[in-house]
């Protein structure tokens, strides 16, 4: 689950979180120009998917970095 609260997913027991950019642009920054957004929503979705493929037994937090 990407969140931008990753406590909360944790709570209810998610077993892959990747923290998101912020509260109101999950995948995004608006500040950023636009090569740079797509370059971080690249980046977090690209680790989701890795996040998907990884098996996991217990909640494990992937950074997108």
């Amino acid at each position: 689950m990407i969140s931008a609260i990753p406590p909360v997913p944790e709570m209810m027991g998610v077993p892959r979180i990747i923290p998101g950019s912020s509260i109101t642009c999950v995948l995004g920054n608006p500040e950023f120009p636009v090569s740079q957004e797509k370059a971080l929503r690249r980046r977090i979705v690209s680790k989701a998917l890795e996040a998907l493929e990884t098996p996991v037994k217990e909640t494990t937090y992937f950074q997108a970095a």
